[in-house]
């Protein structure tokens, strides 16, 4: 099965990439930053839709183009962020951005009007006041195959589980129907035939690491400790309770599990580590400036929030 290393490698391949992604916001804000001309939206919003087909898209979500400005609009520079808030909008609004690529879909319910009383629909407001577009790619980016689950299996690839073999968890229908093999919710990898396992200490740090955390939360089932022999690992970015349940895997990564769920997996002898649901995603929005950069030769400047951080933290 195609996993993280050679889904984006192909397509690094294709657009002509460098070999490693930068994860860190600073480097990468200092890699893409480019001062240069500007491209109709779109042609930015297809570049898009190649990265993460919106057919991958889980069919309850919201996802593509939600807002665009009047015609004819141009698009100079890209701002990236997990979670589109007032304090991150503001940010995009001073570096006069022309498109927000959100994560996370800021207009997900049915809106009947537009006012300054919910904080959704003032942030829609400040966007069209503003002409910002702002785009969503969402549970394709989960689906696509080298996307934001991939990505997290990547992690774990110094460590003797091998991303090239990951497969997902449940098929997309475009999967189920022919297209776009591989694709799919959540990720299972295993560690090599011959390996013993890893402690889950060792999979913990990695973990840690590969998201730049110093903290997450984990739940070890009764009569095991940290060094727990780990052979496989069951991924879903975000909130994984519906993906990695039921799953044959020694270990449950994800942002957020629901409090049953998770004793529910301690009860079958399997741990469970949560980062916090936007820390298993944010990583990935250096991938998608790469994307845009090189497959729009360089004619954008893409940004990556500062201030966009998950709204949990630990005191």
């Amino acid at each position: 099965m195609i996993g993280w290393a050679s889904g984006l490698a192909k397509l690094r391949s294709k657009w002509g990439l460098p070999s490693t992604v930068t994860t860190t916001t600073k480097a990468v804000s200092h890699c893409l930053r480019r001062y240069s001309t500007m491209v109709d939206l779109q042609a930015v919003t297809a570049v898009l839709q190649q990265c993460a087909p919106l057919e991958l898209a889980e069919s309850w979500d919201n996802v593509g183009l939600l807002v665009e400005p009047s015609a004819p609009h141009s698009v100079q520079r890209v701002f990236l962020c997990n979670d589109l808030t007032e304090p991150v909008l503001e940010e995009a609004i001073d570096k006069r951005a022309n498109l927000i690529v959100a994560y996370h879909p800021p207009i997900f319910q049915a809106m009947k009007r537009l006012t300054q009383s919910d904080v959704k629909q003032r942030i829609v407001v400040r966007c069209i006041e503003n002409r910002i577009a702002v785009y969503s790619p969402h549970t394709a980016s989960d689906s696509v195959v080298g996307g934001v689950n991939d990505w997290l299996v990547s992690g774990l690839s110094r460590y003797g589980f091998d991303p090239s073999f990951a497969e997902p968890l449940h098929d997309s229908a475009a999967a189920g129907a022919g297209a776009h093999p591989g694709t799919g919710a959540g990720r299972l990898v295993r560690c090599d035939a011959n390996s013993p396992g890893l402690p889950l200490s060792t999979l913990v740090q990695a973990i840690k690491e590969h998201l730049n955390l110093r903290h997450v939360r984990v739940a070890i089932p009764v009569g095991f400790d940290n060094t727990m022999p780990i052979r496989s690992v069951a991924v879903c970015a975000g909130s994984g309770s519906s993906v990695v349940r039921g799953a044959q895997a020694d270990l449950y990564w994800s942002g957020e599990m629901g409090h049953h769920d998770v004793l529910a997996a301690t009860a079958e002898n399997r741990a469970v580590v949560l980062c916090e649901h936007s820390n298993t995603e944010r990583g990935y929005l250096a991938a998608i400036g790469e994307l845009l950069t090189k497959q729009l030769q360089n004619h954008i400047e893409v940004l990556i929030s500062a201030v966009d951080r998950d709204p949990l933290q630990i005191h």
